[in-house]
Order: C-alpha cells, then structure tokens, then sequence
C-alpha cells in the first residue's frame, strides 16, 4: 500500500459458509473500497445476507478470510428495535452499556433523529411507527455508535415507493456528511442502481 493511501474498509477472501453441508457461500473473493457504496444484489437465498453477518461477524465461516479496518454498524432486515422502549431508548441504550455519558447519547440522538425527519418520534414506541419510521430509527440507532463501515440488509424490504424513496434519501445523507463505507444488500436492483457506486451479484453463493 503506497503511503498516505487509505486502507481498504473490508477484504475478503477464498471466503466459504456451510448450512447443512450446504454450501450458501462459495470462495467469495471481495474488496470493499474506501468510502464506497457496494450494493449485494441476488434473489432470496443467494448468500448476500449470510455474507453481510459474516462480516459483521454474527456468523461463523467454514474457510476464508475477513479482514476490517474500521468498526462495523448492521442495520438488520426486521428493525429488531426493543418494542417496550421509546425511540430515543432505543437509541441512547448500547451506548450507555459501553460507557457513554446519558447526557451527552442523548443530546446525540435527538440530533440523528433531527436529520433523518423524526424528531417527533422520539418518545414513541415502535408499534406504533410505519415500515419507513422504523427503518430510519434501525439506522439512527446504529449510527449512534459511529461505525465506519455501514451494513444495511434489505433497507427497503417490505416498504412503500415513496418509504423507499425516503431511504434513499437518507442513506445519501448519511453518505454525504460522513463519508461512511456502505454494503446493501437488497433484492431490488432498481433500489440499488439509485444508490450504489458498485454492485456485485451473488447466485447460489457465487459472485
């Protein structure tokens, strides 16, 4: 690497996953390059999803390599927001756990909810939120713990055109005033051509 080069975010190689002596990752060779948007795309069961927690780290591979320089956020599929807490619970919680000042998580979480248009949400439970809402408050809650590296796995699953539109919007936000490293991985190529720099198609596990 020539001096004053930024590292390269994630790099993957000979990477390979088993479910069942089935094989859903086969020798995924990868790199994920400094502030890029990489989008995953494939059908249901192509691998992206599996290969998303890998790099975060919630699965276990068989064979290969993951290397990160820089801390990764996932932003999962189903929100997996704590249904008994506030929004603003929510977000101010995992930092708290590591050590973080009440005072100063919550002055940050009013100013994430702020730029993504939901600051009126803030004491609402997630019951009452729509796809979208929700949506905007996984992704707050993961830039709450200022990752370098953003992985979004079907950001767009389930939600209306104009949710969708609403997204995309705020991912480019996200992007343009932080310059975060971005993986999506999404069956919807039509989503990902509106924000990604680079896609990579996985089928049955290949690229």
């Amino acid at each position: 690497m020539k001096e004053g080069c930024n590292p390269i975010p994630v790099k993957i190689t000979k990477l390979s996953k088993r479910f069942n002596n089935i094989k859903v990752l086969d020798d995924i060779n990868l790199e994920i390059h400094d502030k890029e948007i990489l989008g995953l795309a494939g059908s249901s069961g192509s691998g992206k999803s599996t290969l998303l927690r890998c790099i975060q780290g919630l699965e276990k591979w068989d064979e290969g390599i993951i290397v990160k320089n820089g801390t990764s956020g996932f932003v999962f599929q189903d929100f997996q927001l704590f249904p008994h807490k506030t929004v603003l619970e929510n977000l101010i919680y995992a930092p708290i756990i590591n050590g973080k000042k009440k005072e100063s998580c919550i002055m940050k979480a009013n100013t994430l909810l702020k730029a993504l248009g939901i600051a009126q949400k803030a004491d609402s439970l997630p019951k009452i939120l729509s796809g979208g809402q929700k949506q905007r408050v996984a992704l707050a809650r993961t830039l709450m713990l200022d990752p370098s590296i953003l992985l979004c796995d079907e950001p767009t699953s389930g939600l209306d055109i104009e949710s969708i539109t609403d997204v995309i919007t705020v991912l480019r936000q996200v992007y343009d005033n932080t310059g975060v490293c971005m993986i999506l991985a999404s069956h919807d190529q039509h989503f990902l051509s509106q924000i990604t720099t680079r896609t990579v198609v996985l089928k049955h596990g290949i690229v």
